[in-house]
């Protein structure tokens, strides 16, 4: 048996992405799909998920199925069924395009075994939480984690899992893995899918081989909103760096489960909540504080605090490097080291050939 490669790097690449920005359109999470999951085995894998928070994500209720890391002992949870998963759905084209019915019948999603799904990927879209006038929600999208200490890693038993040395990447030899799934189990974040055809568990590779060409991800890229920041932590200069180290604004996504993510989030703020006559509270924010810090830790009020701070201070006639660097004048500032553009990196590949 292969020895797992010790999770471990010289550089790590790192993303945020500031939900203050994030509008759900699920462009993300469709050009992962189209790049990386329309394979054999591959339908109801979405390594990019946007869902809607407050909700029970995906796979549903991931949070409470365990993994990572208690009291600096790894800890496997247990795997998502791939009902849990939902998605991969077939639908009775034939019948409504061909079949003569007219408007009696309508597309009908069904799973592989011919049921109607009972989940997907983003089954609770914009439901949220609260009652009117002050009901809530958010967008958090979610990718594999490339954590510093990836369970993962440390549970694979076959040594097909390793963090990459050069920029701290969390990959798999397919053609090493067995399929065990233990990756699955220890994995917290459950962003691990298993190919059924294939045999092997798969999950988000961050689009390395963009990477390597100075490309960002796809999800990055194709994000509208200029709200996903691709760069490296310790280049001081690099304003994921800046958001995370410096400014201390950007947090992970529940770091108590120990495994050190690399994704991060700028916290949204919301709206005040009106009062029964309709007035408007400035004390109150709709989205609860108490339910940031259950995703993003204690740190989140500070930071909610310290952007209020710096809209203020603009509002007053001040500067803020912070508030520039969230908005993105030029979509460049993004993407760090990784700003080239994927059409003119493939021409040139091509005319290389």
């Amino acid at each position: 048996m292969t020895v797992a490669r010790q999770p471990s790097s010289q550089s790590q690449v790192a993303m945020v992405f500031d939900l203050n920005k994030c509008m759900g359109c699920q462009s993300c999470s469709v050009a992962c799909k189209m790049l990386w999951t329309r394979g054999p085995g591959e339908e109801h894998q979405w390594w990019c998920t946007t869902n809607t928070l407050p909700g029970r994500g995906s796979p549903r209720d991931w949070e409470q199925m365990g993994g990572g890391y208690r009291d600096g002992e790894l800890v496997l949870g247990r795997e998502p069924t791939r009902e849990e998963f939902g998605g991969g759905w077939q639908f009775n084209k034939e019948e409504v395009f061909f079949g003569g019915k007219g408007q009696s019948v309508h597309l009908t999603p069904t799973t592989a075994d011919g049921k109607p799904p009972e989940w997907g990927p983003n089954w609770d879209e914009d439901q949220g939480a609260g009652e009117f006038p002050n009901a809530y929600y958010f967008y958090l999208p979610r990718i594999c984690n490339h954590c510093s200490r990836p369970a993962c890693v440390e549970a694979c038993p076959s040594g097909a899992m390793y963090k990459r040395e050069e920029d701290g990447i969390v990959l798999r030899d397919e053609d090493v893995c067995e399929g065990s799934r233990k990756c699955m189990q220890a994995c917290p974040y459950k962003k691990i899918y298993f190919n059924q055809v294939s045999g092997v568990a798969q999950h988000c590779n961050l689009c390395f081989p963009r990477l390597e060409q100075g490309v960002a991800p796809a999800c990055a890229r194709n994000c509208p909103g200029r709200m996903v920041f691709v760069g490296v932590l310790g280049d001081e200069r690099d304003p994921v760096h800046r958001l995370v180290h410096e400014w201390k604004v950007a947090l992970p996504l529940h770091a108590e489960f120990g495994t050190e993510p690399n994704v991060f989030y700028v916290p949204p703020l919301s709206s005040y909540r009106l009062r029964e006559d309709r007035s408007i509270d400035t004390e109150t924010m709709r989205i609860p504080p108490e339910y940031l810090e259950s995703l993003f830790g204690p740190t989140v009020h500070e930071v909610l605090a310290k952007l209020q701070s710096e809209i203020e201070r603009v509002r007053g006639g001040g500067r803020s490097e912070l508030l520039d660097t969230l908005i993105v004048y030029d979509w460049k500032t993004l993407f760090g080291p990784f700003d080239k553009e994927p059409a003119v990196v493939d021409a040139v590949r091509k005319a290389g050939q």
